[in-house]
């Protein structure tokens, strides 16, 4: 692992590959961030009808495909309840394998990338084994590449969701995610980290699939906006008269109880952090604006001097210490996510206007360890700037 001696552990995660330049979760969008020099490539995922692991943001695929124009599937349109949310569309639960593979990505954000349109239908949906094969094909002995994968929505997938006949999905995405990781002979816990925004699952991850399996690779605990939501699993489980206990351990004490309106606060203190690590994360992956707050800013013109009020937000001061608690407790940390488009940095409190890179280099200063970037080449610009000026001074001979 040349690249992260050489780098002092920091690292670059491209945030659905290098999705600031192409259709996010296609291998053309991770082939681009592994040569922008990203370390990790991050791939969400979710479950077809027939088990299989492929890179998606959403189960709900309307937005990121041209499924709408395959009147083929038009009988698949459905409405469906997902983490509490309804939304209505096409769900990869509900497509074989074969059948994803007829069609094309297309641009998540259109009004925000418009340059990105230009790729749309050109390239397939990848499961994850071929992310995992295009990690291990795109290495080098000075630049190894490692896979940051995501289980989305694993209670939807595990316990509560059905496909359009009405059958449970009744599968366990961690468990098929280990089980592809091993087949692909890709085991080295250097080159893996596996993400939920939920809990039991990593916990189960911890305790029973990958020592089932006698695999032990790094687990991360995504954290959504502290102050307005909570893990859904959290929700789920209360609602359901789940064993609690059996669940998660000494976890329900430590944060006072846990039942469906439990928030991700309640898992920022210290002593939940450092139960955390001593029970079964390696790291944290917090929102930004939790670790730099953020307040909305009226402006009459953006950092462009376009006339347009595109800078939206800025950074009133001191960041919450959820991130020093993370620290203490020994946890890598790694906020996401960082983009280069103008309302996305956050001003600074002297007010000048911000960079992506002068986000990334502020991040790294306060001590995270790397973050989740849309846009790669500037996140490796940032990690040279941190280091460059974290030189130590030579005096004169």
């Amino acid at each position: 692992m040349t690249q992260r001696a050489n780098h002092q552990g920091l690292i670059v995660i491209g945030h659905r590959g290098a999705s600031g330049y192409r259709p996010e979760h296609t291998l053309e969008s991770y082939r681009l961030a592994i040569r922008q020099g990203a370390d990790f490539i991050e791939p969400d995922l979710v479950l077809t009808r027939d088990g299989v692991l492929v890179a998606r943001h959403e189960n709900e695929i309307s937005g990121t495909t041209d499924v709408a124009n395959h009147p083929e599937f038009a009988g698949r349109h459905t409405t469906k309840t997902v983490d509490g949310r309804t939304l209505t569309g096409w769900f990869t639960e509900d497509f074989t394998l074969t059948e994803l593979r007829t069609l094309r990505a297309k641009e998540r954000m259109p009004g925000l990338r418009p340059a990105n349109t230009r790729y749309d239908g050109m390239f397939q949906i990848p499961t994850f084994a071929e992310v995992v094969r295009l990690a291990k094909a795109e290495s080098r002995d000075d630049h190894v590449i490692g896979v940051y994968p995501e289980t989305k929505y694993p209670t939807y997938f595990a316990r509560e969701g059905c496909r359009l006949d009405g059958g449970p999905i009744a599968l366990s995405p961690g468990r098929i995610l280990v089980d592809t990781l091993v087949a692909e002979g890709f085991t080295d816990p250097r080159r893996v980290y596996i993400q939920s925004f939920e809990v039991a699952n990593l916990i189960e991850l911890k305790t029973s699939i990958m020592p089932s399996i006698g695999v032990d690779f790094p687990l991360v605990q995504l954290f959504a906006d502290i102050w307005s939501t909570g893990p859904y699993d959290f929700r789920w489980n209360a609602a359901h008269g789940s064993d609690l206990d059996a669940l998660y351990g000494g976890l329900v004490d430590v944060v006072g109880g846990i039942n469906a309106g439990t928030q991700y606060q309640s898992l920022a203190t210290g002593p939940a952090l450092q139960w955390m690590k001593a029970n079964y994360a390696s790291g944290i992956g917090p929102w930004k604006a939790n670790i730099l707050p953020r307040a909305n800013l009226s402006a009459t013109r953006g950092a462009h001097d376009d006339g347009k009020a595109e800078l939206a937000t800025r950074n009133p001061g001191p960041g919450h210490p959820f991130l020093s608690h993370a620290l203490k407790a020994g946890l890598v940390v790694h906020p996401y996510t960082l983009r280069a488009e103008e309302n996305y940095p956050s001003q600074p409190p002297h007010g000048i206007n911000p960079s992506v890179i002068a986000e990334a280099v502020q991040l790294y200063g306060l001590g995270v360890q790397g973050f989740f970037i849309d846009q790669p080449d500037l996140g490796v610009i940032a990690r040279e700037i941190f280091l460059g000026i974290h030189k130590p001074a030579r005096g004169n001979p």
